[in-house]
């Protein structure tokens, strides 16, 4: 346990080199070519950052023209320049608006390729199942891509026209301030933001890390809300009210403890910042008076003095100005590297998986996550599902063996049931099968694909996803298919009818009404195991696997839906512990127990 605390302070985000790497990678997430849309906003917010700046100042040298004209007297000066103010302030108003406009259609243009992206990955292959299930080096895979990206991409659209324009403000205000104030006004300022840098950069180290680590609690926090959502009905059977309080009260607590932290160390950050804003003030008439107390003006009369001092302050505290901005932008800065860690190491660790399971694929070509290409459909053999060679297999968290050199063919037309006490590894050869697990040795062809004409895995669990009832039958096929329109709405409703679902159809109000609520709260267990076989009926696979598809069931419906998937002409893998399973199969695969199996022929009914 020591060892795993050391590898973890080790790999502490920081503001360091690899902050700026998988920065740089969002970067080119962000702008992929010249002529993204985005490179276009981009420029297009330079152009209104700069011509705001132009304008901001013009609009700082009218109290020195105000001084100006009203210590002549001159009424016809002073309406002019009271126009010309006004108008300045609308075309200010204006530009600023815009300004932010496109900052935050930025930050949807951002938002929109930084999560696509993500999403590529993350639904490649099983990298999502390997993530979520297997893989516990990344907590909370969804915080970060749909809150982490969400916060990243506003706080740089926020600072955005900040850095963009800062360039341009400091080299020009420098060379105005060196002009007014000589050389040593130029160098106090520019230290001044150097020291004020140095002090923010030792600020900022440990607030980065802590933040990552307040975004994992925020996110474990987050999820045991969801846990009790999606197990609400359950944890009410068992009256866990009060026990379910203390455990999410507990991550609560972690939480606010973090944050506590966070804002004590952020606490020096704000004195700091604040600090160099108002001394920034200060320094400011310091450097006007050096050439006036050098006898600089001392020819001028007091109006002119006044118009003079009061432009060279705005030139002076208006550089001050462009670098306590940038201090300012401390406290961004330490966000944007907490989400750039965050997310920068869930890429990493997508990239990974994803370049595994392809390497694993290249000697498996038909265990791809693309199940219904032509291709595959063309090249399914006729009489074998699955060929075991010598398998043995094991659970990832654990080292002894679950079955040991099984040895078997599946073939169409032999069904087979699979037998065992709970945790002999039932549930896990499918997994074997599907390939979501790695074998320890042996090797496992698959020689059919999955979908329809090939194979199609009943989960222990019915999965329903949002959408329509159509959607629900139809899954995972992303469009109506084989055929459309009245043809396929009367295969559906035949295949409601037959898993004893037809009064769906009423409750819900047609194939295509669209529904608000949550499948698996309005349905119960046992319907949502008959909405699934009518789901396999509809898809019509040659091979179905079910992994203890009918628990919720009665014998009686158990058996209708058996023969109904023989009708259909399907070969049935099944898991099950009811013996009353053993009439719809051929051959019994019992799982022993610490590697031993045994395969035995059933008689016929």
């Amino acid at each position: 346990m020591p060892h795993m605390k050391k590898n973890s302070s080790e790999k502490r985000p920081k503001l360091d080199w690899r902050f700026v790497q998988r920065f740089c990678r969002i970067l080119k997430i962000l702008f992929p070519s010249w002529s993204n849309q985005s490179v276009r906003m981009f420029m297009t917010l330079l152009g209104v950052a700069l011509s705001v700046q132009l304008v901001i100042y013009q609009v700082g040298l009218i109290p020195s023209q105000f001084y100006e004209v009203l210590s002549e007297k001159n009424y016809g000066k002073f309406k002019n320049l009271v126009l010309f103010a006004v108008m300045l302030i609308l075309i200010n108003s204006t530009l600023k608006s815009l300004d932010q406009y496109i900052s935050s259609l930025l930050y949807v243009s951002w938002r929109k390729s930084l999560t696509e992206e993500l999403h590529s990955t993350y639904f490649k292959g099983r990298v999502y199942y390997t993530l979520n299930v297997l893989c516990k080096d990344i907590d909370n895979p969804d915080q970060r891509i749909s809150q982490d990206v969400e916060r990243l991409c506003k706080q740089i659209s926020t600072m955005a026209s900040r850095l963009l324009i800062s360039p341009f403000t400091v080299t020009y205000y420098t060379y105005q301030c060196f002009n007014s104030a000589g050389w040593i006004g130029f160098v106090s300022i520019f230290g001044y933001f150097v020291a004020g840098t140095i002090v923010n950069k030792i600020l900022i180290g440990p607030i980065v890390s802590m933040l990552v680590e307040q975004e994992k609690l925020e996110g474990d926090f987050r999820f045991k809300h969801m846990q009790i959502r999606v197990n609400a009905e359950s944890a009410a059977f068992y009256r866990a009210g009060q026990v379910e309080h203390m455990r999410t009260d507990r991550r609560l607590q972690m939480l606010l403890s973090t944050q506590r932290s966070l804002m004590n160390k952020e606490l020096w950050l704000y004195i700091g910042v604040n600090t160099f804003d108002y001394l920034g003030s200060i320094l400011s008439y310091i450097v006007i008076a050096i050439p006036i107390f050098a006898g600089d003006y001392d020819g001028l009369t007091p109006g002119e003095l006044s118009a003079l001092v009061s432009k060279n302050a705005f030139v002076c505290i208006y550089l001050i100005n462009c670098f306590t901005q940038l201090i300012d932008l401390s406290t961004t800065v330490s966000d944007v590297a907490g989400y750039t860690h965050r997310i920068g190491e869930l890429r990493e660790v997508m990239a990974d998986i994803a370049k595994k399971q392809c390497d694993q694929d290249q000697y498996d070509p038909l265990s791809k996550d693309e199940p219904y290409s032509d291709r595959e459909l063309q090249s399914v053999p006729g009489d074998t599902a699955f060929v075991l060679d010598g398998l043995s297999y094991k659970s990832p968290v654990s080292v002894e063996l679950l079955v040991k050199d099984l040895t078997l063919k599946i073939s169409q037309g032999t069904h087979m049931l699979v037998v065992g006490n709970t945790g002999t590894g039932k549930t896990s050869l499918l997994r074997i099968l599907n390939g979501l697990w790695e074998p320890c040795s042996g090797s496992v062809e698959m020689t059919t694909c999955f979908g329809p004409r090939g194979v199609l895995f009943l989960p222990q669990k019915p999965y329903l996803t949002d959408g329509t009832l159509r959607e629900q039958v139809i899954y995972p096929l992303k469009d109506v298919y084989p055929s459309s329109g009245s043809i396929d709405d009367e295969r559906i409703l035949k295949y409601l009818e037959l898993v004893g679902l037809s009064n769906l159809l009423t409750r819900i109000g047609g194939l295509d009404t669209k529904v608000d609520w949550n499948w698996d709260d309005v349905l119960s267990p046992g319907e949502m195991q008959r909405l699934c076989f009518a789901r396999l009926f509809y898809l019509q696979p040659k091979y179905a696997v079910l992994d203890e598809a009918t628990s919720a069931l009665t014998e009686e419906a158990e058996g209708q839906l058996y023969e109904a998937c023989k009708q259909l002409g399907m070969t049935l893998i099944s898991l099950g512990h009811r013996s009353t399973l053993e009439k719809y199969h051929d051959i019994m695969l019992r799982l022993c127990g610490g590697g031993q199996w045994e395969l035995t022929e059933l008689k016929e009914a």
